[in-house]
């Protein structure tokens, strides 16, 4: 298991090209996570799965987050 914390200067952003699949890039500080289907031409159905699973749960952290945020800042 790796656990990186997330802090300031935490980015998370998507870079979609012509020519190649798109590749998704999370990046904590000096490490880099890059996350990009097995194949540069082509996407399979479980890909497409996957990629819907992960935002799906990006959501829903996302969601928990703010709401253990807004939960802190009026107590």
């Amino acid at each position: 298991m790796i656990t990186i914390n997330t802090a300031e200067g935490a980015v998370a952003e998507n870079h979609s090209y012509q020519l190649r699949t798109p590749v998704l890039i999370i990046r904590f500080g000096t490490t880099q996570v890059q996350i990009a289907t097995a194949q540069a031409d082509r996407v399979t159905a479980a890909e497409v799965e996957f990629a819907r699973q992960l935002a799906r749960e990006a959501n829903d952290f996302a969601r928990s987050v703010e709401r253990t945020f807004r939960g802190r800042r009026s107590a």
